[in-house]
């Protein structure tokens, strides 16, 4: 069973009208009418892939009369028009999952926060894991580039012109060519040589063409 039927189905078994709600009247109505509109032309899709939820009306008059209601509950809901009918529909995670807790969909907030939930938390990893990679690319990059520049030094008998602070550090690069610019700054502390300015590497780079 879709995600959809579900929610249609839990909706069904709802109290119609509910004597003993703590709801004013009005606002009662607001909810037994955005509910039936949703059981009859609704539909969400799994959570698992895109957000989105929409309701469909023939009558443009009727979608934006219930746009009101549902915005007067404070969630965003935008009207457009979908081939003959004219849709209502939301995007949003937060706002879908305010919708179904509007209607009183209980189980499928539920499930909608915990499906939610773990598609963030895996969105969030995927995006630290490919500006880690970018990071890691770039620092690759410049350590390969520096590392040749060295190499070319050395086959051309130029290492020995540089100074011995430039010596030095040109040897850390090639002992360290996967580590940072910090990070090799940090190596020569702790080994008690100078710091490998970066202007320093650029005269080593160019020395190197």
């Amino acid at each position: 069973m879709s995600f959809s039927s579900e929610v249609r189905e839990e909706l069904l078994e709802l109290k119609m009208w509910d004597n003993n709600s703590s709801l004013k009247q009005d606002e009662q109505l607001a909810r037994l009418l955005i509910r039936e509109s949703f059981i009859k032309k609704g539909f969400i899709n799994d959570p698992n892939k895109e957000y989105h939820l929409e309701i469909l009306f023939k009558s443009k008059k009727k979608a934006e009369e219930l746009k009101e209601v549902i915005l007067n509950f404070g969630i965003d809901i935008k009207l457009t028009k979908k081939a003959s009918e004219y849709m209502l529909y939301l995007k949003d995670g937060e706002a879908i999952s305010s919708f179904l807790a509007l209607m009183g969909a209980a189980k499928a907030v539920i499930k909608f926060e915990e499906i939610r939930v773990i598609k963030d938390t895996r969105n969030n990893i995927n995006r630290l894991v490919n500006c880690e990679t970018a990071n890691l690319n770039k620092t690759i990059n410049a350590a390969v580039k520096q590392v040749e520049a060295i190499k070319k030094l050395k086959k051309n008998n130029q290492f020995e012109k540089l100074s011995e602070n430039l010596k030095e550090l040109a040897n850390l690069r090639i002992e360290h060519p996967d580590v940072t610019y910090e990070e090799l700054r940090k190596n020569a502390y702790k080994t008690n040589r100078k710091i490998w300015s970066k202007p320093q590497i650029r005269k080593n780079n160019k020395i190197g063409k």
